[in-house]
């Protein structure tokens, strides 16, 4: 080493947070973080399945349906918001392990309802836990994670959710055939994925970046040795802005990269739990089956494994390319595929599911941007608050969204659907095409300064598989 050059270059300890090498532990964290999200998708899919046994067991109207569909979305608008907040005051480790254990006991309480409006309640109270579960889980992870592998990691989450929305179509199909009561096996399953989830994440160490955002010093320092061993010191952990307040999300810069988040979050989410939650009504329309008929539910497991498959390619892009190009030409594919079922929704069932095959594959490919982007655009003091804000915004539109869906299917049939749904998707085209920034490769303290990043990232280090 020359003598005018610093030790604290090449010295170990102090080798950035974003530029260390991806370790057993930051694996290990992104499979426990994975849980809430798996466990986000299969019991936001399960009521899907649920309602086709549910419906006559409790003489449900077209409003009942609507309102048991919407209740999970708007409590996760209320979860997002207020426990994002929440969690940036204290601490990712705590708020990480008592959303699931609400989500658990929320799942195993909606058994025993035996009246529409406990379970509208129960599933508002099961939004929330899944609404908090995005900023904490996403927060945590980003926080630990090098920044070359940050998009594939924090893209798997929401691979995951697709992963536990099949897993949903699955269990459903399989405990479709314990009778009239069968809905509720389905909206308990959750509780056992979640109880293995708590096992897991227990002992998960808090975000040191948090800590030190909190002028916690020495808890920082400790962990920073536990997980990277004794030579780790905090000074690898770049330096980020003074605290941003939780109004710094609703002016400037901040404001702007809401406004994009959660307006192309929510174009993305509206044909996702349409799809979801009213797959089999939607399916039907088609004329895939008959009611209760198990093609039914064979159509709906290909669909969510499609979802799942779709993400494979998409998480081998997202660090290549870039997240606003793949972001561009999805929300493309996917529009296209919504106009042409729209043009001819008398089509051959044949060709009406592969185009919504086509919509699943696409979808797949883009949707764990949605928690990607918020987690990279604004600094650690807000993150999670951020995340929260834009989830809320999102389960708005669609909470709107999948009250009137079935209204709108049994009042235009499928070709009305289809064209509110592409007029979702184009809309998320063009905020994203205007607001989009570029966050590829960038160190977290780079993209969520307070600076719009104009120029796109020009690096050339490969991206190791």
């Amino acid at each position: 080493m020359s003598a005018h050059q610093p030790h604290t270059v090449s010295s170990p300890r102090h080798v950035p947070i974003d530029d260390r090498p991806l370790t057993a532990f930051h694996k290990r964290l992104t499979v426990f973080s994975a849980g809430g999200p798996f466990l986000d998708g299969f019991a936001l899919t399960i009521i899907g399945i649920a309602l086709i046994s549910m419906v006559p067991a409790l003489d449900m109207s077209t409003v009942d349906v609507g309102l048991v569909g919407a209740s999970a979305l708007i409590g996760i608008f209320v979860g997002g918001l207020v426990f994002g907040y929440v969690t940036d005051r204290v601490g990712r480790k705590v708020m990480y392990i008592a959303d699931l254990t609400m989500l658990v006991v929320v799942s195993i309480a909606s058994a025993f309802a035996t009246e529409v409006w406990q379970l509208v309640a129960l599933r508002f109270l099961l939004g929330v836990a899944i609404g908090a579960d995005y900023p904490i889980a996403s927060s945590l992870l980003a926080e630990f994670i090098p920044s070359r592998y940050r998009g594939r990691l924090l893209g798997a989450l929401f691979v995951v959710w697709a992963g536990g929305a099949a897993a949903a179509a699955g269990v459903g199909w399989a405990l479709s055939t314990m009778g009239p009561d069968a809905w509720r096996w389905m909206l308990a399953s959750p509780a056992v994925f979640g109880v293995v989830t708590l096992m897991l994440r227990a002992g998960t160490p808090e975000s040191p970046r948090w800590l030190l955002s909190r002028g916690r010093t020495e808890e920082a320092q400790r962990v920073c040795r536990k997980v990277w061993g004794n030579d780790a010191d905090i000074a690898m952990i770049p330096a980020e802005p003074a605290h941003t307040p939780f109004t710094a999300l609703f002016r400037g810069i901040y404001l702007r990269r809401v406004v994009f988040v959660g307006v192309f979050f929510t174009a993305h989410v509206i044909p996702l739990f349409a799809v979801y939650t009213f797959g089999p009504d939607i399916l039907r329309e088609m004329g895939v089956g008959a009611h209760g008929s198990h093609h039914v539910y064979v159509a709906e497991l290909v669909i969510s494994l499609l979802f799942l498959v779709g993400g494979v390619p998409g998480l081998l892009l997202v660090d290549r390319i870039g997240r606003k190009p793949l972001l561009l030409w999805t929300f493309a594919v996917m529009s296209a595929a919504f106009i042409a079922m729209a043009v001819v929704p008398g089509a051959p069932a044949q060709i009406l599911f592969a185009l919504l095959a086509l919509y699943a594959v696409t979808s797949g490919a883009c949707n764990f941007i949605e928690i990607i982007y918020p987690n990279e655009l604004f600094p650690t003091s807000v993150r999670a608050s951020a995340t929260g804000t834009v989830v809320a915004i999102s389960r708005v539109g669609s909470a709107v969204s999948t009250f009137v869906l079935p209204l709108v299917l049994s009042g235009t049939g499928l070709g009305g659907v289809m064209w509110l749904l592409a007029g979702v998707n184009v809309v998320g085209l063009l905020v994203t095409l205007v607001l989009g920034e570029e966050t590829r490769g960038r160190a977290l303290s780079e993209t969520s300064a307070a600076t719009r990043l104009t120029e796109p990232e020009t690096r050339s280090d490969p991206v190791d598989a």
